[in-house]
């Protein structure tokens, strides 16, 4: 059996249902430029890409193991030079010497359909690693809401809890870099199709590769959100603190929000009667106030009003507040509380995009610098969300 096996004219792979492999034929040694002794006894995730290896786990293992068998499946292998290697995996699932093994059959992916079917079946991996993110935040919501009812009753069982929110924040990471590199590839390839690169290409096609392309670059924002929050709360995130001039950080980041601005015919205006400046990240402060400007204008109607005002803070006397004040529609007190939690839109009713992840990514950069973001709100009457932060000085 080995000797037919070393004879076939594609690449062959054995692997356990732990994942590592026990045998693999010299042909696909020879396209992957590996030794054997490099190969057996290894994962074989270890000789996938990124993205191939979340492909693995959320779709050709489960399908091996619920159906025995999987059919013409594309997946990226590495080389031993770092290239990537396109093939259709064959696999059958059975027993052998007492224990269950996957045998792949390899066969080389040259041919441009094959490259196009490959992106078809990316783009429905990422559609479904989206669904599941979106169940995995109801599931959170739900937990925090519980958590929330019977606090004084588990009080207990707190640190577990914030165990488990950790142990989520290390898997939205991980999931989010997994997820980044083939929504990236469907960028990539859409980019290639609208170019002509494969083809000629109609109107009709063009337009669907727009709306494939839209849909991308949204998912992807949502997911570097995501990725972004799970760093900070696991710790990650480095900080710079220097001496910042608020009058600066303010003219900086005003002109990133003026044409949505003026196009919803809101006013406008700054109010800072000194030169103070704190100590802070700048580009972190710069990105806590490009996010409640971004706030304010979503959710303030046309006619009405945005103020960025800096004050020193009346309760203690070496800190100093941003103000960023709006005429919107506010806030009422009972959502006030969760305004800052991840995953929650205070105003889903309004229909606006976005992930719900800005205001906790604020806050928590925010007290990452010594500082805090707090709210005060009445419905119908407007917002106003205030950074407090250390100050340096304030003649």
């Amino acid at each position: 059996m080995d000797e037919l096996i070393e004879q076939i004219p594609c690449g062959f792979l054995s692997f356990a249902d732990d994942g590592k492999i026990e045998r693999v034929n010299a042909r696909l040694l020879e396209r992957l430029g590996y030794q054997r002794s490099e190969v057996e006894g290894k994962p074989f995730e270890s000789i996938m890409n990124v993205g191939s290896r979340i492909f693995y786990q959320t779709h050709l293992f489960p399908l091996l193991a619920m159906q025995g068998r999987a059919d013409e499946i594309f997946i990226l292998l590495r080389a031993s030079d770092g290239s990537d290697i396109g093939f259709l995996v064959n696999a059958v699932r059975h027993e052998r010497n007492g224990h269950k093994v996957n045998d792949c059959a390899l066969m080389r992916v040259e041919e441009r359909r094959k490259f196009e079917d490959a992106l078809v079946r990316a783009k429905k991996a990422a559609e479904a690693a989206q669904a599941e993110l979106e169940i995995a935040n109801r599931r959170y919501e739900e937990q925090a809401v519980e958590l929330e009812l019977q606090q004084e009753e588990l009080e207990a069982a707190r640190a577990t809890a914030e165990e488990a929110n950790k142990a989520k924040s290390k898997f939205l990471a991980v999931m989010s870099h997994e997820l980044r590199t083939p929504l990236n590839a469907i960028g990539g390839y859409t980019q290639l199709i609208e170019m002509g690169v494969h083809g000629p290409v109609t109107d009709d096609q063009l337009k669907a590769l727009d709306r494939i392309s839209r849909g991308q670059k949204h998912l992807l924002r949502l997911i570097n959100d995501v990725l972004n929050l799970s760093r900070i709360e696991s710790g990650r995130e480095e900080y710079r603190i220097t001496e910042v001039p608020l009058r600066e950080v303010v003219s900086a980041v005003l002109p990133m929000v003026e044409p949505q601005v003026a196009a919803k015919g809101i006013t406008s205006r700054t109010v800072i009667d000194r030169p103070y400046v704190v100590r802070s990240d700048r580009e972190k402060l710069e990105q806590i106030v490009l996010n409640l400007l971004t706030n304010a204008t979503k959710f303030t109607p046309a006619g009405g009003g945005i103020t960025v005002r800096v004050r020193q803070d009346v309760e203690r006397e070496r800190h100093i507040c941003l103000d960023v004040e709006d005429t919107g529609i506010g806030i009422s007190a009972e959502k006030q509380r969760d305004v800052f939690e991840p995953f929650v839109q205070v105003h889903a009713d309004q229909k606006q995009e976005g992930s719900g992840l800005g205001l906790a990514i604020s806050r928590e950069l925010a007290r990452g610098m010594d500082a805090d973001l707090t709210v005060r709100s009445e419905p119908g009457k407007g917002s106003v969300f205030t950074v407090t932060l250390p100050v340096v000085s304030s003649p």
